[in-house]
């Protein structure tokens, strides 16, 4: 990825020296030629076209601002009602993911959700303990974790 966007920065600024114009609409334009000739040759390349990941990237964001702020709500419904009816739990969720960055990310999202916290990564790092404020259905639980989060890790992550 990173050579990638090198050489999207070198077809640049390559662009610039020829059209003899150093002005940022120049770099603009050649960057943007740049990208159309690295996506026609994007087979070529053993990593995937680095725009693949930083979209991924940009939806996983989309993704965890969502989720934040319906966890928000329904942690503020919770408090605001008077006898607080809530059923807290600590459950055990199997993950796919293998690197330490990507679990770490995983255990960040999820502990930065109001309502969810994770107290503990095994030691071979197959599976999180997480606490739920709000507790209906472990499978339920570990479903939507693994459909949101995860899923959208792997995506980035994958190669």
């Amino acid at each position: 990825m990173a050579f990638q966007i090198l050489l999207n920065v070198v077809i640049a600024l390559t662009w610039m020296f020829l059209s003899v114009s150093f002005k940022p609409t120049t770099f603009i334009v050649g960057y943007l030629l740049g990208l159309l000739m690295l996506w026609m040759l994007r087979k070529s390349f053993s990593s995937r076209f680095y725009l693949d990941r930083i979209w991924a990237v940009i939806k996983l964001v989309i993704l965890f601002l969502k989720e934040l702020t319906l966890s928000n709500i329904a942690v503020l419904l919770l408090i605001i009602k008077p006898k607080m009816p809530i059923r807290p739990a600590i459950f055990a969720m199997p993950t796919v993911l293998e690197k330490d960055w990507e679990i770490t990310l995983l255990s960040s999202l999820i502990t930065l959700t109001p309502g969810t916290i994770v107290i503990d990564i095994s030691d071979d790092n197959k599976t999180l303990y997480i606490h739920s404020i709000d507790f209906d259905n472990v499978d339920d639980a570990i479903n939507s974790i693994k459909n949101t989060f995860e899923k959208a890790i792997l995506e980035v992550s994958k190669s």
